[in-house]
């Protein structure tokens, strides 16, 4: 049986539009400091609307990023959290393999296309290759995982980004339409809330703490990733794996206004591009993976070559 990787999670069993005004403000960001959303709020009714208490300072054109610090529990873990926004209206977000000839090998952020904006690890996988549901230009390349904390982050053809949880997949899957769809786990927003299976003993380690890489979408449509990096003893430590809790993920992420995200695989193998005109920004990891989520700009929105 497949080993399934899941230290983005410490898991035992595998389970989106402009950004409000909060959020745009230019002044260096306070740090904040994040407490675990409690098992005892995940039957509390959802939270549609998220409150926004954090300012970022935002950099970048085609693909907006910024390092938002926070210290963490009640030790007060120091911890920088990369926030990217991307708009899919201006942004086409594909899966994307590596290949060695004929053969799938494993991706890092080496072989991010030199025309991407952004590149990242997506979902989790197994000793051979992704785990779960995967469309690639609407064919299905895998069928969907069992798990109840999954989810499966798609793309319409319509270029529209949404998260769906585990009872959702089955129907999309049934209707069709999807461009591009990738699964993951464990959910740790639902319209706002803990998903109460988060909590249920021996699903989610939620004491664990890790490097963290999850997925949301706002309620306008933009995606919205958050990358963790410890910072305790400056960048020779940013590969450590400490970070946040899943709790602690969780309220992350409903602070920066996501109503449901999900985790992707963290730990080792968290990685992250962004890529500025000229100017590229990595984070890499240290565990090549089988699949990656990379973004391009629109071909009607991309500059004309000078001189044609």
């Amino acid at each position: 049986m497949s080993r399934l990787v899941a230290c983005a999670a410490g898991l035992l069993l595998p389970a989106f539009v402009s950004v409000p005004s909060a959020l745009t403000a230019q002044r260096a960001p306070a740090v904040s400091r994040i407490i675990a959303m409690p098992c005892t709020t995940a039957t509390a009714p959802a939270v549609r609307s998220a409150a926004r208490r954090t300012t970022l300072r935002w950099k970048g054109r085609d693909v907006r990023w910024a390092e938002w610090p926070v210290q963490l529990g009640a030790r007060g873990i120091s911890t920088t959290v990369i926030v990217v926004d991307i708009d899919p209206a201006r942004i086409a977000l594909t899966l994307e393999i590596a290949r060695d000839g004929d053969a799938l090998a494993p991706w890092s952020l080496d072989n991010a296309p030199k025309d991407a904006v952004i590149a990242l690890n997506a979902g989790q996988f197994t000793d051979d290759g992704p785990w779960g549901w995967v469309v690639h230009r609407q064919r299905e390349w895998q069928a969907p995982g069992v798990g109840p904390l999954s989810a499966a982050f798609v793309i319409d053809t319509a270029g529209r980004a949404a998260i769906l949880r585990a009872d959702e997949i089955a129907e999309a899957r049934r209707r069709g339409g999807w461009e591009e769809a990738l699964q993951s786990f464990p959910l740790i927003l639902n319209d706002g809330a803990l998903p109460p299976g988060l909590c249920a003993p021996g699903a989610v380690d939620l004491e664990h703490r890790d490097i963290r890489l999850t997925l949301g979408v706002l309620p306008d449509g933009h995606v919205l990733l958050a990358l963790t990096r410890y910072a305790g003893v400056g960048s020779a430590g940013n590969r450590l794996p400490i970070g946040p809790t899943t709790g602690e993920m969780a309220t992350i992420m409903r602070e920066l206004g996501v109503a449901r995200a999900v985790m992707l695989d963290g730990g080792l193998s968290a990685q992250l591009l962004v890529r500025d005109g000229p100017v590229t920004t990595q984070w890499h990891g240290l565990r090549r993976v089988p699949l990656a989520l990379v973004g391009r700009v629109k071909a009607e929105l991309a500059p004309t070559p000078t001189g044609r």
